[in-house]
């Protein structure tokens, strides 16, 4: 993200069964879509490297298979044939829209050697400088098991990572990241891929692409882990890719790791949408706006909206004036249980739970000036 809070750079990945409705079967007025898209983010000054899916399911297709092939010898042959249908796919997509799209194939072996990667990463710098769309994918006709990603989940990860990118957007038909075990909510926002988000993702079922949401997660944590931001979302309908932009999409959002605190608030401020409200006094309002410290539950006098633990919720003024929002520790489900009290007769109620806080002050970002 830009010193000025805007988005750059996003590398954009696209799953197969978002291109395809079955092997060789292209979805073709969802590709024109997203050509569409594309070229509105490019015409508001954002960088879009795409990494496309879809060069097996397409060999697939003109073999005849229905099934993803097992055989390594007959993926890359598959892959082989696919490869140059995807890319005609692509300019055929992007011509109307005056994009020129540009083919770039990757194994692992391109990102382990330094001399490489950074060809890779100039290859990247020279293209969009020249406004040219890199459609990135890996190179299934020659990989074998020692260099191959396995997906392009992870490809994209390295790649958002290695060209410096804002924001990893992964598209596929999943909505975002759902607690199976906790009534099958979609979780809005994570802060950190901790083992109980790794264990709600769930394995693909399509017979034409790899991966699912293990792998989105493996490769959350690769860009996180650079500082890089990452949302999980359905691309059925290609406007999402500016409603991401805009903060208002709707999906999983990953949080940078390891990014110095104002870097974190400044997309805690940017993108998560608040799943409700929480209403501070007086005396809490100055704390949070004034002292910078975190919101405590004996400070809260109401709430509103139906939030799990880990959502972003709005924090509002007496008169209703927002002025922050930040990362819930308790769901409303459990407000009632924790409000009014102070942060020790909450821990004792809550054992399992480190913090007492509602919202901490390292998870809050203010929205208002404090007066001077």
């Amino acid at each position: 993200m830009n010193a000025d809070g805007a988005i750059g750079r996003v590398v954009v990945k696209l799953g197969t069964r978002l291109l395809t409705t079955g092997p060789g079967q292209v979805d073709s007025e969802r590709l024109t879509k997203l050509g569409s898209a594309i070229r509105r983010l490019q015409d508001r000054g954002v960088s879009v490297v795409v990494v496309s899916s879809g060069a097996v399911g397409l060999g697939m297709g003109e073999l005849g298979l229905t099934e993803r092939p097992t055989d390594a010898a007959a993926l890359r042959a598959c892959a082989a044939i696919g490869q140059s249908l995807l890319m005609n796919l692509w300019r055929d997509v992007l011509e109307p829209f005056d994009i020129l799209p540009a083919q770039i194939l990757l194994t692992r072996e391109d990102f382990r050697s330094r001399a490489s990667s950074r060809n890779v990463e100039a290859t990247l710098r020279n293209l969009l400088d020249q406004g040219v769309l890199p459609v990135v994918n890996e190179n299934d006709s020659v990989s074998d098991e020692e260099i191959r990603f396995g997906d392009n989940d992870v490809l994209s990860a390295l790649l958002a990572s290695l060209c410096k990118a804002d924001l990893l957007v992964m598209l596929s038909t999943a909505e975002g990241l759902v607690d199976r075990e906790g009534g099958g909510n979609l979780i809005s926002f994570v802060e950190e891929i901790s083992p109980e988000i790794e264990a709600m993702a769930g394995d693909s079922e399509s017979p034409t692409s790899v991966g699912g949401m293990v792998t989105k997660l493996e490769a959350a944590k690769i860009t996180t882990q650079s500082g890089c931001a990452c949302f999980v979302g359905s691309g059925a309908d290609p406007e999402i890719l500016e409603q991401v932009i805009d903060g208002d999409a709707k999906g999983t959002f990953f949080a940078p790791a390891g990014l110095p605190l104002k870097s974190r608030k400044q997309w805690l401020a940017f993108f998560p949408k608040t799943k409700g409200a929480l209403v501070m006094d007086e005396g809490a309002c100055r704390a949070i706006v004034e002292e910078g410290k975190s919101l405590l539950a004996k400070g809260v006098t109401s709430f509103r909206g139906d939030f799990s633990r880990g959502d972003v919720v709005a924090i509002e003024t007496p008169e209703g004036k927002v002025v922050g929002q930040g990362v819930t520790s308790f769901s409303s489900d459990e407000l009632p249980r924790v409000q009014g009290k102070d942060v020790s007769e909450i821990l004792s109620d809550f054992p399992d739970r480190t913090r007492g806080e509602l919202v901490h002050r390292d998870h809050l970002v203010v929205l208002v000036q404090a007066k001077a």
